[in-house]
């Protein structure tokens, strides 16, 4: 294990969805200074606030009951910590070259759009330290293009918390093309140290960079499905619940409903990523196009899919809509998973199993595949030929059954 003492101070970049709880983890981790960077300090007083208090209204089931004041009310802030003591390591800072001029390891949580993280990555290689590790929480996107952006590849690491940091207990661990075996064996022991109440932490480590990681890559080719689907004449006018239903047996909320709390925006952006760096059949449908024309973009909004104005929807699954079939979804999910293990980003499919219970809280598609990959095959081949989206057709180790040999 290598020695992380050294690690002191943290700064995380963009204090927004996903960079507020990860300041809020560090925090709770032990390191001496946290630094959190915006563009403005309204932004950041707004998060120290909810990290202290947690928000007065929240439509994000993972983060209630998190603030640093109701864990240390319940006893979870660890031996000998205070959410005064905190507090007082938790630094706000507007001008990213000071919020980085003593930082150990920094992670990036600006929006999932390349141009705005080469960018940031850029002044991040100009300011940070010669031995900063910089990290980026971003869960599609080249780790190898902001690497060439910081003029430090070998520092660069992707570091994809997936959910909320504190409940989630998956941490995806990415190389780019230079990055450097001790940057991403740091990477793995930070996110060993930040602490989750649901378990003990998953750190997946990837062998090679590839689109998406593993849990978004797994999962992506299901929004073609659905997207696809939803787009259809024959799905007009049907409630997007009943859509949810039909597959409410393999998944917690739904497509819809998921969708809905990732952010249709995010959604958006990361099938736009896949459509350019992986096939043109990953181009958002027009049913998401017109709802992120729209601003329409889920939880964040108050609308997407469904109504979030008045909270959490109400979403009624007692019936279905007979369209979406489940089997897909996992042959999907089957059919990517083997291209991972095709292309040497994992060496067995245990490791992307693992990681779909712990990011999507579903078990992975391989054991039920072992008794369905010739039916499943045949599905998506079938599917493939009505939709047009030869992406989806089974690839060679899942359609030989190769895979069966790759636990690991």
């Amino acid at each position: 294990m290598v020695d992380i003492s050294d690690i002191k101070n943290i700064t995380v970049v963009g204090a927004g969805v996903m960079g507020k709880p990860i300041a809020q983890v560090a925090l709770m981790a032990g390191f001496e200074k946290v630094v959190l960077n915006d563009i403005n300090m309204k932004i950041l007083e707004k998060a120290a606030y909810e990290i202290e208090n947690g928000e007065s209204t929240t439509l994000d089931i993972f983060a209630e009951g998190c603030s640093l004041k109701e864990l240390e009310a319940k006893g979870q802030l660890g031996e000998g910590l205070t959410c005064k003591m905190l507090m007082n390591r938790l630094h706000k800072e507007v001008d990213l070259e000071k919020a980085v001029v003593d930082a150990d390891f920094v992670i990036e949580g600006v929006p999932e759009v390349m141009e705005i993280k080469q960018e940031v990555f850029k002044k991040l290689g100009k300011f940070v330290p010669a031995h900063t590790i910089l990290a980026t929480n971003t869960s599609t996107m080249s780790i190898s293009k902001m690497g060439e952006a910081s003029g430090k590849p070998e520092k660069v690491i992707g570091m994809h918390f997936f959910g909320f940091p504190l409940r989630s207990r998956l941490i995806e661990i990415t190389k780019g093309n230079k990055t450097s075996d001790e940057a991403m064996d740091i990477g793995a022991a930070v996110g060993q140290m930040l602490p989750c109440t649901e378990g003990e932490r998953l750190i997946a480590r990837l062998k090679k960079e590839t689109p998406g990681f593993i849990a978004n890559r797994v999962n992506a080719p299901g929004f073609i499905y659905v997207g696809w689907t939803i787009d259809q004449p024959t799905s007009k006018g049907i409630p997007y619940e009943q859509i949810d239903a039909d597959v409410s047996e393999i998944m917690l909320l739904g497509p819809c409903g998921l969708a809905d709390y990732i952010g249709l925006d995010t959604v958006y952006n990361a099938m736009k990523y896949f459509e350019e760096t992986l096939s043109p059949d990953f181009a958002p449908g027009k049913t998401l196009t017109k709802l992120v024309q729209e601003k329409h973009l889920g939880r964040k909004t108050g609308k997407g899919f469904y109504d979030w104005s008045e909270g959490w929807p109400q979403i009624n699954k007692s019936k279905k809509a007979g369209l979406l079939d489940p089997d897909i979804l996992l042959a999907l999910q089957l059919n990517e998973g083997c291209r991972l293990l095709e292309q040497g980003v994992v060496s067995g499919y245990k490791i992307i199993d693992d990681v779909n219970l712990a990011g999507y809280l579903n078990p992975g598609p391989f054991l039920p595949g072992q008794k369905n990959y010739e039916r499943w095959s045949k599905l998506l081949e079938d599917f493939a030929e009505k939709s047009g989206k030869n992406y989806v057709k089974p690839c060679k180790l899942m359609k030989s059954g190769g895979f069966l040999r790759m636990h690991e």
